[in-house]
């Protein structure tokens, strides 16, 4: 869910409700302190200000002019004159962390200022929806019910392969797509591993399921407020719109990673010598230690019989799914995704709520699910206190990144890069246009590992083009996130991917080798549905 990790945020994970793992999966060895290190969003992104800064004095400043949304009207382009002083300029990157938390844009000049007076610029909303969920997210953990629920699913499918792998694949995926569960996988290698093992299952066969399930659903995210909310935010529609496309996307790509997951198990299950990575020693007796009791059934000798679920912890499970529910019906567009016109007029039912409403219902559902575990007014404290401490990193990431939008905006480059591209773009069948935007992504999603990050950076420039092409800013936003969520499923320089392969003891060369075709086959499908989506809406 996603600074520096894919989905742009650093959950507190707590460990997985299972017996403590065997010597073969215990956690990877420190990585060596020597050498080169990938900088981390934030420095990432405090050399994108400064760069940006310094472009500015060279790029020359231009207008579009807008119409009455506010877009920019094609073939409007022209210089002007920013009026800014080396002191205006030096000021801009000063308070530039600062306009991005709550910048106002002056109605006259379109100028962006803490002082000025207007509308609120800045990502002061995003940033506190961000910490909101965070708690929620955090408090849901501390009850032990979402580990125990995915654990006791696990082994209740322990003896059906591929009904484990589809069943764990699935619910990760769900997480992946509606809150952005990610770097949480990490807690459950200990659990899957040995699982799949038993089955006659090898290593990658629990990395994909448990990589891939949840990457997918990332890749496909309907309401992920990390990735789908943060972009739609930055591209100035709501959350809501696209989803139909989205969550038909999801469905497929998550239908088509289990089969590809299922189907290179079983070839392991049937001739282990077909296993990409191999057996480490002890492996291969997992699948033999079965023990058989009296009434001639089997049990796996991996594990006890986890703890059933307690009235608490389905209290918490049902309030978990019907939060992240009522999300999705406050934000959907119901009257245009019903009708297919995006100028529908909404039901009076429609809430149409945005990241305030939503900030606050988080918080609520804090509050609730801390009361139903029963943690005390001391200990639902602490932990909200805490959830919004571990999301301070990826909230801060939106607000650097929105401050480079301030400087560009201030400066008055950002149409002069849009009209150096427009040429690209004009005349381009919409189609086209989408699977541009995603390719465009991929790079850039290697670059800024956070897709927080990313997407406040990026959308203030891709939103408007679609614009020019013709296409929904929605579908904008699904090729954006689709670009990095296909990037973070195989790069290093994600905490889930090199993490995972690390927990499994499995090389990162062998999990690439098992990937590489899935990913070929993910690249063809994404094409597929932002050039539908972009010539359909």
């Amino acid at each position: 869910m996603t600074a520096g990790p894919p989905a742009g945020r650093q959950p507190h994970v707590p460990p997985p409700q299972v017996p403590p793992p065997e010597p073969p999966f215990e956690d990877p060895a420190p990585s060596k302190t020597g050498g080169f290190r990938f900088p981390s969003a934030l420095t990432i992104l405090a050399i994108v200000t400064v760069a940006v800064w310094t472009l500015a004095f060279v790029i020359p400043s231009g207008a579009y002019d807008r119409n009455a949304d506010g877009a920019p009207v094609e073939g409007t382009y022209h210089r002007v004159d920013n009026g800014q002083s080396f002191v205006d300029r030096l000021n801009d990157l000063f308070l530039s962390p600062v306009n991005g938390l709550y910048g106002i844009q002056d109605a006259k000049s379109g100028r962006v200022g803490p002082s000025m007076a207007g509308e609120l610029y800045g990502s002061a909303g995003v940033f506190l929806f961000v910490l909101a969920i965070g708690a929620f997210i955090t408090v849901v953990f501390a009850t032990g019910a979402l580990d125990r629920g995915i654990g006791l699913l696990a082994h209740r499918l322990r003896e059906r392969g591929a009904l484990l792998i589809a069943g764990v694949m699935t619910v990760f995926s769900v997480l992946g797509t509606v809150e952005g569960f990610a770097e949480e996988t990490l807690g459950f290698y200990g659990l899957i591993v040995p699982l799949m093992l038993a089955l006659g299952y090898d290593r990658l066969v629990a990395t994909g399921t448990i990589i891939v399930g949840a990457g997918i659903g990332v890749l496909c995210s309907t309401v992920n407020p990390f990735a789908t909310g943060v972009a739609s935010s930055a591209a100035g529609i709501s959350l809501g719109d696209g989803i139909v496309l989205r969550f038909v996307m999801w469905a497929v790509l998550t239908a088509v990673s289990i089969l590809y997951v299922v189907r290179y198990g079983r070839r392991v299950q049937r001739d282990p010598s077909k296993s990409l990575t191999g057996f480490l020693p002890g492996d291969l007796e997992h699948r033999e230690a079965e023990v058989r009791p009296a009434d001639g059934g089997t049990e796996a000798s991996d594990g006890a019989e986890p703890p059933e679920l307690t009235r608490t912890h389905k209290a918490v499970l049902t309030l978990l799914a019907l939060v992240f529910a009522f999300m999705i019906f406050s934000v959907v567009p119901w009257s245009s995704a019903l009708t297919g016109k995006a100028d529908a007029t909404p039901y009076g039912w429609e809430l149409g709520w945005s990241f305030p409403q939503l900030a606050a219902l988080f918080l609520v559902a804090a509050v609730l699910v801390g009361v139903a575990a029963r943690l005390g007014e001391a200990g639902l404290s602490a932990t909200v206190i805490q959830g919004a401490a571990d999301f301070i990193s990826p909230a801060l990431v939106i607000v650097l990144a929105r401050g480079v939008t301030v400087i560009m905006n201030n400066s008055q480059i950002t149409d002069t890069v849009l009209h150096s591209i427009e040429g690209v773009v004009k005349g381009a069948p919409s189609a086209l246009f989408a699977v541009i935007v995603f390719v465009v992504n991929l790079p850039l999603a290697f670059l800024i590992p956070s897709t927080s990050g990313h997407a406040t950076l990026a959308m203030p420039i891709l939103a408007p083009l679609a614009d020019f092409a013709g296409v929904s800013r929605a579908v904008v936003v699904t090729a954006w996130q689709a670009a990095s969520g296909w990037m973070n499923l195989w790069v290093p320089t994600t905490a889930v991917t090199i993490g995972g392969v690390a927990l499994a003891k499995v090389g990162y060369n062998k999990y690439l080798r098992f990937v590489a075709p899935l990913l070929g086959i993910l690249f063809v499908l994404i094409c597929a549905f932002v050039a539908v989506g972009a010539a359909f809406t």
